[in-house]
């Protein structure tokens, strides 16, 4: 079994899930006490924000950059980045390595299209709803063409997000308005939503809706264990 390498924190709370899904998933496919081989670096994510909210990716990412080094250097032989914001920094993280970064955009990508899927809603912060590197990168690499709230859903999406979710707070409120939010989505073309923030997973999920929905956690962690319990050594 291949050691996954995780740069977390950012939240810890969508981290914990991350943590979980890769032991249940080892576990699963392995059976007995199998659990997945973890290197682990959890940032404090206060600054991280902070420098979210200054539009400082570039110290960003040289803080993810250090600690990935870090982490391949311990031993990891694939890295997640355990946020979908923070892949705005992916090009500059995996560049620093020699082992694969798997890219959340692309293996939700690649369940998109599985799916059927041609023009999902997009729930993500702001920053990775409004800004270019995720949107792109699912147009230019995988023909997706996604579709995003309005301004005044967009403001209450990340809201929702940083003042509730990465504090653990759980509304029934803020459930039913993401999910208001997907029905005007729908009523306007969408045919699935992307749970484009590692956190929205805690809010709501496919037993809420009757599209697809796709769980970027889930599929990024399903990608880890796909290569970690791969036999292929180029895998």
């Amino acid at each position: 079994m291949r050691t996954i390498g995780l740069l977390g924190g950012m939240s810890w709370e969508s981290t914990l899930t991350y943590y979980q899904l890769l032991n249940e998933m080892v576990r699963d496919r392995l059976g007995g006490l199998h659990s997945a081989e973890i290197l682990l670096r959890s940032f404090d994510f206060a600054p991280i924000a902070a420098l979210q909210a200054e539009a400082n990716w570039s110290d960003a990412a040289r803080l993810l950059v250090k600690a990935a080094v870090e982490l391949e250097g311990a031993g990891a032989e694939c890295l997640l980045i355990c946020t979908n914001t923070m892949h705005i920094c992916a090009d500059e993280v995996q560049a620093a390595l020699t082992i694969p970064l798997f890219h959340i955009a692309d293996v939700t990508a690649e369940a998109i299209r599985n799916s059927g899927c041609t023009s999902p809603l997009l729930l993500a912060t702001r920053f990775t709803m409004e800004k270019d590197f995720y949107k792109d990168r699912l147009r230019q690499r995988h023909g997706i063409e996604v579709c995003v709230p309005d301004q005044t859903e967009r403001d209450d999406v990340h809201r929702i997000i940083y003042d509730e979710l990465c504090r653990g707070i759980i509304s029934p409120a803020s459930k039913n308005r993401y999910l208001r939010i997907f029905e005007t989505a729908r009523k306007n073309g969408a045919d699935g939503v992307i749970f484009g923030c590692t956190e929205v997973g805690l809010l709501i999920s496919q037993d809420d809706i009757d599209l697809p929905a796709f769980n970027t956690t889930a599929l990024h962690a399903r990608a880890a264990v796909d290569f970690a319990l791969s036999k292929d050594p180029s895998a």
